[in-house]
């Protein structure tokens, strides 16, 4: 099924970089910290509830969008460095957060549908799209999705689970998916299970393995239990939900159910309670520090329920030749004011630019900022 979104070509913007006020306050670029010679700007602002980013082969930004009901597409027309073109390419979506482009075609997630907008660098002004798939629940409870395409061709869709914690009736909840967009009886096939929330996930560009951001349980205090980044090398893997979190803290109301610690899947390296980390990518471009191939770059959104807030930056992952984790440090922090607790800005998700720039997605401040470097 087709729908024509021809009403909504005249909803093209022209964009104001300028880091203006926005909804949720001034945009704070000077209390920013970067490593040396690294700088950011605002790419794009009025980009409301900016959540998870992808791009076409000609640079064209998508933005996904959780609390709001569109999809965006951006455009630096110019080469400025800034964002000057704005689309609505839909509206009257479910928290339509995950965004995916391949061969031509973008393909957005909603609760429980995919959509396919055909040919969508030829159609800004005029989209439509089709229903790819429409099997997976409607349950809102952490049914935001981020999708992306694995080195396999097929996309990988996440199911979290729809509690904080339990145990769901029905195997595809709190799992990672994947399904064929070529094949119309397609159904999502489970690739990884005990998987509570991943907003987040790349594959290492050498090994090809799936690495992933997870979000732990709540209530459980302050610090317990951490947040986790996971690779996944094979389809079957259990990382432990509901029963075992960060590899090794049993869940006190359903942890006797499960199986013994051992038998699920320990993380790469434990990121925090409550740091809530969303988005990552495997950096591979040319304009950042050889330091920074292949390592990972993470955005921590930061926490809503911890007495004293943490998160709310970004960070960098480094790998040995094993794809064993080195160190985790800080890339980029700054929104989160640690003496006051004031926070103006929380970051959602990073992409990879041609030129090897970098774009972070913020939902408070409803925004995109680009990073560079220069020597």
């Amino acid at each position: 099924m087709f729908r024509s979104l021809f009403f909504l070509s005249s909803l093209f913007l022209s964009l104001s970089c300028s880091g203006q006020n926005t909804k949720s306050g001034e945009i704070k670029l000077e209390t920013i910290t970067l490593p040396e010679n690294f700088k950011i700007s605002v790419w794009a602002d009025q980009v409301p509830n900016a959540r998870s980013l992808a791009r076409s082969d000609e640079g064209i930004v998508f933005v996904g969008n959780r609390q709001g009901d569109k999809v965006y597409a951006l455009q630096d027309t110019d080469g400025d460095g800034k964002a000057d073109k704005k689309y609505v390419l839909a509206e009257g979506l479910r928290m339509p957060n995950g965004v995916a482009f391949k061969d031509g075609d973008l393909y957005v997630a909603e609760v429980s549908r995919i959509l396919r907008f055909k040919d969508i660098s030829n159609s800004l002004g005029n989209p439509t799209y089709e229903v790819v798939s429409d099997q997976f629940p409607d349950k809102a409870h952490h049914g935001w999705k981020f999708i992306a395409f694995g080195p396999d061709g097929k996309l990988y869709v996440p199911v979290g689970a729809p509690c904080n914690i339990c145990e769901p009736e029905e195997e595809i909840f709190a799992s990672i998916t994947r399904i064929d967009v070529n094949d119309p009886q397609s159904k999502p096939e489970i690739f990884a299970k005990g998987v509570r929330n991943t907003v987040g996930f790349d594959w290492h560009p050498e090994t090809g393995e799936l690495w992933f951001t997870e979000n732990n349980r709540d209530m459980m205090g302050d610090d317990v239990p951490d947040c986790e980044l996971n690779a996944a090398p094979e389809k079957g893997m259990h990382f432990g939900y509901p029963y075992w979190h960060a590899g090794d803290v049993k869940d006190p109301e359903f942890g006797n159910k499960g199986k013994s610690m051992g038998s699920y899947t320990a993380p790469k390296a434990k990121l925090g309670a409550h740091t809530a980390p969303l988005g990552m990518r495997f950096y591979t471009g040319q304009m950042f520090p050889d330091t920074y191939r292949n390592s990972i770059l993470i955005a921590k959104h930061g926490s809503w329920n911890r007495s004293k807030k943490v998160g709310y930056q970004l960070t960098n992952i480094t790998l040995d030749t094993n794809s064993g984790v080195e160190k985790e440090t800080v890339f980029a922090e700054g929104w989160l004011n640690h003496e006051t607790q004031e926070v103006w800005g929380r970051p959602v998700d990073v992409l990879e630019m041609p030129d090897g720039s970098l774009l972070v997605s913020d939902d408070m401040a409803n925004c995109i900022y680009r990073i560079t470097y220069e020597k």
